[in-house]
């Protein structure tokens, strides 16, 4: 087991990265992101994307912790405290008792990622996506029904965002994602890597249900309420998913769930 940093003064400069959560949260950590929960931070230790760099634990969660403690890198600090303490560091009640700061091992561009995946590749591709709950969520499903990339345009927010790695349960640290530049072209860019783009809304011209998948194919969300922008509705082919009379909205991250889970398992529903 790594050794463990007792820290009695919550003013001690070495855990600075944990003091005031939720201000830190606003600031950004300078590279680094907030990994909290014992199922989060699992998925931080036994990430190939990310690794972590130190953990913060109450005492009282170290024998739970013991095991993933022993997967660290040597260079990762654990650091252990009282709850009492730990509450003070942090700036309110961690009931929890587990934290964890972790850094991405790379940034891929967008390009990049497109480029390494197979040729039939399934991505998730987000269009000013600005709640972090969302965020969370639609990781959440782009893990759990096999997308292989997610994509973010610049005006979505952080996905490492502490509360959008927590709602994601940690996929946010497992799924290869890229953020585009703000003069980026996405439509060019999912052109150029051979990626059909299939733009969600509730006017689309093809119903999910009657929709063959392409092998390479990028399926395309908006925002809730102002969703994808008329120019790219009109460059891209729209798919609708029928709901009942007089009902036309979605949840964000329930219409991912439902077009990824009808494309990632197509191949099976046709053997």
């Amino acid at each position: 087991m790594a050794e463990l940093i007792r820290i009695d003064d919550p003013q001690d400069p070495r855990i600075a990265g944990y003091m005031q959560v939720r201000e830190r949260d606003l600031v950004g950590r300078e590279g680094h992101f907030m990994a909290e929960g014992q199922v989060v931070v699992r998925m931080l230790v036994h990430s190939r994307l990310c690794r972590p760099v130190s953990l913060l634990l109450a005492e009282k969660r170290l024998a739970a912790m013991a095991e993933l403690i022993d997967l660290l890198p040597l260079a990762a600090e654990v650091f252990v405290a009282s709850q009492a303490v730990m509450d003070q560091i942090v700036g309110f009640p961690i009931h929890r008792g587990i934290l964890a700061l972790g850094r991405r091992a790379e940034t891929p561009s967008a390009a990049e990622l497109l480029a390494g995946l197979g040729e039939e590749a399934l991505v998730l591709v987000l269009c000013g996506i600005g709640n972090h709950d969302n965020m969370g969520g639609l990781f959440r499903n782009a893990a759990a029904f096999g997308a292989d990339a997610v994509i973010l345009d610049a005006d979505c927010c952080d996905a490492l965002y502490r509360k959008a790695i927590r709602v994601s349960v940690g996929a946010s640290l497992i799924t290869p994602f890229a953020q585009l530049e703000r003069d980026e072209d996405l439509l060019g860019l999912l052109r150029g890597a051979r990626f059909e783009a299939l733009s969600l809304s509730p006017s689309g011209a093809v119903r999910l249900s009657a929709l063959k998948r392409p092998p390479r194919v990028a399926v395309l969300l908006g925002s809730e309420g102002p969703g994808l922008s008329p120019d790219v509705l009109a460059q891209t082919r729209t798919v609708a998913i029928p709901m009942a009379t007089g009902f036309d909205s979605l949840n964000v991250a329930t219409t991912a769930g439902i077009v990824l889970h009808h494309l990632g398992f197509a191949a099976e529903r046709e053997r």
